[in-house]
């Protein structure tokens, strides 16, 4: 059976800071006639807001982005609209930023470096209900689920953002407070996420709490 009947194309939303790049990404998915951008936004929030309206097939995320980052909009995503296919693409290839987003339940993860080919392919194999994981990263996640779990240290800075998450800070109140921007603040997230092996702000202070990172 044909996944993309010709009357059918996939409805794609794309959520980048860089107008530029989401320019170049748009215009390397539209070259596919089976595949039609219905939306752009330039930050995490917006993207919530038009993918609550317009509810397209695929949401095709960077990982850093103002107000929401990836990580908390594809968990919100899930969460709220499980048959949307999220499909990462990110310059990111950091170990924890992965293992954060495919817990986070993204159905991909390609990065920018990858052929125009490639991501129109990621595109489609997302929406037809398969996993994708760009080949540059594989080998360090296979590595890194085949390792004995545990609990990874966390460095100073890590745990102060931890003792803000614990407060209810905000992303942006944190950087604040530890004189940071909001972007580092994530960047912290996402290492923490990945050590303590959690995909939610939620389970980061429940986490920490248990291990006695944080009283």
């Amino acid at each position: 059976m044909n996944p993309f009947p010709e009357h059918r194309q996939i409805a794609v939303l794309l959520a980048d800071d860089h107008a530029v790049v989401r320019k170049g990404i748009r215009d390397f998915l539209e070259e596919d006639a089976t595949i039609a951008v219905i939306g752009e936004a330039d930050d995490g929030a917006e993207a919530w807001r038009l993918l609550a309206q317009q509810q397209p097939d695929v949401a095709v995320l960077d990982i850093r982005m103002p107000q929401l980052s990836g990580i908390e909009l594809t968990q919100r995503i899930k969460q709220h609209y499980p048959a949307v296919r999220v499909l990462i693409l990110t310059a990111y290839d950091d170990e924890p930023y992965v293992l954060a987003l495919l817990r986070a339940g993204a159905d991909g993860y390609v990065l920018k470096t990858a052929q125009s080919s490639d991501l129109v392919r990621a595109v489609k194999q997302v929406y037809a209900g398969k996993s994708v994981l760009d080949p540059e990263i594989a080998p360090k996640v296979l590595a890194t689920l085949t390792r004995p779990q545990q609990i990874e240290t966390l460095s100073e800075r890590e745990l102060a953002v931890v003792r803000g998450v614990a407060k209810g800070w905000t992303n942006r109140k944190i950087g604040r407070a530890l004189s940071i921007s909001d972007r580092t603040v994530q960047g912290h997230l996402a290492n923490v996420f990945g050590k303590l092996q959690v995909n939610s702000r939620t389970e980061v202070v429940t986490v920490a709490l248990h291990q006695g990172l944080i009283t």
